[in-house]
């Protein structure tokens, strides 16, 4: 078909996902003469899609929305598609070791694939956990793509001077969220636990001291159950509850957590996972392994997956550090 990308047997390296790290790395891939394949869900998939805009991206002083942001990268790299062959919407859903490369497995166009690849990049994210009310995640969607909720205290936490928020969650996470995000200022900030036991993944003794310092800081709790939101018309945050009542706020803040870490691949390598779930790398992002903690042979892990701060710009990095170290390898 015309204007489709011709898969290779064999590439340099082979890139899982397709947000900013993945497209970052095979961009890089093709400025140093690397031939690489870019294996993506699509757009949609990438945490910073929805995001109205971000203001901590370089080269964009009144800010970028994230979809605008990954649309940029796609256009960069079809520039160089005699080296970089992008895959997309594609999934992949296996990965093993095969002679001295790898063997990916991915599904495209409904179609079973396999490609080789000499060096592997996991660059597949995570997945934050979005609110379910009534069963379904989609409620709080428009205030979220309307930046009237937010996901990331390094991202978004300077927005929210002056104003009141409701943090979303239950868990020891939703607690120290709400403690952290008085530094940027707020006007107030309540937890609403959707009617969960607030802190029940806590033990009694550390319970309590929490407790006791978000009551120091004058940060209620409270465990209404949501069953919907309003306002979006007046830009507010209006939270509907189960027993008829209602609170407005000015913004919304996700102290959720994740809803997918994205181990199934990393595992199946023998990765070895920080006590956060996130893959553990060397400085130039090359995996260590479960088993005696050394870098797996030419395995590497880039973004928002590695162990690290989740932020566009660090994805960036991290992709330029694993190509750079899979030239100066192939140099030698």
């Amino acid at each position: 078909m015309p204007g489709f990308p011709r898969l290779q047997e064999s590439y340099d390296i082979a890139i899982v996902g397709g947000g900013h790290a993945g497209l970052q790395a095979g961009l890089k891939a093709a400025l140093l003469h690397l031939t690489a394949v870019v294996i993506d869900r699509g757009p949609k998939y990438s945490r910073s899609y929805y995001s109205p805009r971000m203001d901590n991206i370089p080269g964009f002083g009144e800010g970028i929305s994230g979809h605008a942001l990954l649309d940029k990268q796609v256009e960069a790299l079809r520039k160089y598609e005699e080296r970089v062959t992008y895959v997309s919407p594609a999934r992949a859903s296996a990965a093993r070791r095969s002679g001295d490369g790898y063997e990916i497995e991915f599904e495209w166009l409904k179609q079973p694939r396999k490609v080789r690849a000499k060096h592997l990049i996991l660059a597949h994210g995570v997945v934050d956990r979005i609110p379910a009310v009534g069963g379904k995640i989609d409620p709080i969607f428009p205030w979220a793509n309307q930046g009237l909720v937010y996901f990331c205290e390094f991202c978004d936490g300077h927005e929210l001077p002056g104003k009141s928020v409701a943090v979303l969650g239950s868990t020891a996470y939703a607690g120290e969220l709400a403690l952290e995000l008085r530094h940027f200022g707020p006007r107030s900030l309540e937890i609403l636990t959707h009617g969960e036991p607030f802190l029940g993944d806590l033990g009694p003794a550390e319970k309590a001291e929490l407790e006791g310092r978000l009551r120091s800081a004058g940060i209620p709790w409270s465990s209404g159950v949501l069953v919907g939101f309003d306002g979006i018309r007046e830009k507010t945050f209006t939270v509907k509850f189960a027993d008829g009542t209602a609170r407005t706020f000015d913004r919304g803040f996700s102290g959720l957590g994740w809803y997918d870490m994205h181990q199934h691949l990393p595992r199946e390598l023998g990765a070895a996972l920080d006590p956060d779930g996130y893959v553990q790398t060397d400085e130039d992002c090359r995996v260590l392994s479960e088993k005696d903690g050394a870098p797996i042979p030419g395995l590497y892990c880039v973004g928002d997956l590695r162990s690290g701060w989740n932020q566009i710009p660090e994805a960036w990095a991290t992709a330029e550090r694993a190509v750079i170290d899979v030239f100066v390898q192939s140099l030698g």
